[in-house]
């Protein structure tokens, strides 16, 4: 196995329905109705054609999915930034796992459209207390509207693990962690959600892990904590050019304009096609 570099490039986000099913969620319950509707969206066949905007479940209708759906109980609320609040859901089921990177399908009593959001706590955090963590930035897509508007302590809603596992077996990228670098994109230093983790994860990995904020549209002064991390402006072809080698992976987590002008620009810099991962799901 060969050491190597990995590029996080990325902006302000921010992967059973059977025997289970009747046991978690009765028939005749809301959860229960979500959930068959769910389960008919993502394992009917063929191909879904619209000329509107396909939602969540349509665009990730041919993604794996874990068998267990779980209930959820809204343990905590806080405001990330003035557009993302994180959400805490205390988590029971045993069952319910998942592994860094993946993301949740997201079914709320009442809104017949369903989320997709991406997991911001660790796996371990579930292991030891059961809580998950979301974060979620508001938009007028209603399961992040309601997130923002209507969500209290004690709601309850229900979750579903997704990624695209199985698009990614037998691809032959096994390589031990060299080194991390990320470049992470936001409209300003208070949209940079979790930059203090961040800064913590750099002190405490000195040279393997290091990350380079961006700030679009800056307006107050940056404090000195962040001032050596800082670039005003977007990320940059020259910035991301001499990360390129046959031991680097890219990966790439955004809106679907940024992934595209992304690996657009990936492709001209000469990043293999199979070096570079995304997701598009939401």
């Amino acid at each position: 196995m060969m050491a190597h570099a990995t590029i996080y490039v990325g902006c302000t986000v921010p992967l059973l329905l059977k025997g289970a099913q009747s046991r978690l969620f009765p028939s005749h319950s809301p959860l229960g109705v979500l959930r068959h509707s769910a389960f008919c969206y993502c394992t009917g066949n063929g191909t879904i054609k619209s000329k509107r905007k396909m939602d969540h479940l349509e665009r990730t209708a041919n993604n794996f999915r874990q068998e267990v759906i779980t209930q959820a109980k809204v343990c905590g609320i806080t405001n990330e930034s003035e557009t993302v609040k994180r959400l805490r859901l205390a988590i029971t089921n045993k069952d319910f796992t998942f592994k860094a990177g993946q993301w949740v399908d997201f079914f709320i009593p009442g809104v017949s459209v369903v989320g997709g959001f991406s997991i911001c706590s660790s796996p371990g955090l579930l292991e030891r207390e059961g809580i998950l963590e979301l974060a979620v930035k508001h938009t007028v897509h209603p399961p992040a509207h309601w997130i923002h508007t209507e969500c209290t302590l004690d709601s309850e809603v229900a979750l579903r693990v997704g990624d695209l596992h199985g698009y990614q077996e037998g691809k032959g990228n096994r390589h031990k962690l060299g080194t991390a670098k990320l470049y992470y994109s936001a409209k300003n230093t208070n949209e940079l959600l979790f930059k203090k983790n961040i800064l913590g994860l750099m002190k405490a990995f000195p040279g393997k892990i290091t990350c380079c904020f961006h700030v679009t549209q800056q307006h107050s002064q940056i404090c000195k904590e962040l001032q050596p991390h800082i670039t005003e402006g977007r990320i940059s072809e020259k910035e991301l050019e001499k990360h390129v080698s046959s031991d680097t992976s890219w990966y790439i987590c955004g809106p679907p304009p940024m992934i595209e002008s992304i690996s657009k620009l990936l492709t001209n810099i000469g990043v293999p096609r199979n070096c570079v991962f995304f997701e598009k799901w939401w």
